[in-house]
């Protein structure tokens, strides 16, 4: 008989257990539920304020917008070319965040925190307050610099030497970008006088 009893003990527990957690389960769900309908009521409550501040502000914008593309002369041209400009700017931007967040995650950065911005920008902002501490500063000698590069190995040589590689690169593409031109400005023949 002892076997039987704790069978039915077992199968005691074992309900009460499935009772208790349905009950469990129920209340969460039904705590979810409303947490759900509380975000999503805070959520209509939003969008309502936006689209009425939107809808107040919209005619106003949309008058102005009109009354600037209506000018004339070359302040007209300044506006035209200006409105003309919103568009991609806008577009080229979201395209950049949405990269930037990309490269964020891919890469698991995080931003610095406030105590490494502090660290960074405190001698900043204690030079600020007292001007007088420039005239203390360390700054950096010329015979500190040349030290380093004589006490500098091959490895740093040479990122020195491709640094300077791709700074001179870019300013010559930039270069002949302005120009517009391989070699030289294009300019106007001399006119001289003899």
């Amino acid at each position: 008989m002892p076997a039987t009893a704790s069978r039915a003990v077992l199968r005691q527990s074992q309900f009460l257990t499935r009772r208790t957690a349905v009950r469990y389960s129920s209340s969460s769900s039904q705590a979810a539920s409303k947490a759900s309908e509380a975000a999503s009521a805070a959520a209509s409550k939003a969008s309502e304020g936006l689209s009425r501040v939107s809808s107040a502000a919209g005619p106003a914008l949309n008058n102005l917008g009109n009354a600037l593309r209506k000018v004339g002369g070359r302040t007209g041209k300044v506006i035209s070319f200006v409105d003309s400009l919103i568009p991609p700017t806008l577009y080229y931007s979201k395209v950049g965040l949405e990269l930037g967040k990309l490269v964020f995650r891919g890469q698991n950065m995080t931003p610095p925190s406030m105590a490494t911005f502090q660290s960074y920008f405190q001698p900043l902002i204690n030079s600020l307050r007292s001007p007088a501490a420039f005239k203390n500063a360390n700054f950096v000698s010329p015979q500190q610099i040349l030290a380093r590069v004589r006490n500098a190995n091959k490895k740093e040589i040479a990122l020195a030497g491709v640094t300077a590689a791709e700074v001179i690169g870019f300013f010559t593409v930039g270069e002949i970008i302005g120009r517009m031109n391989i070699v030289g400005y294009k300019g106007h023949p001399s006119h001289e006088h003899h």
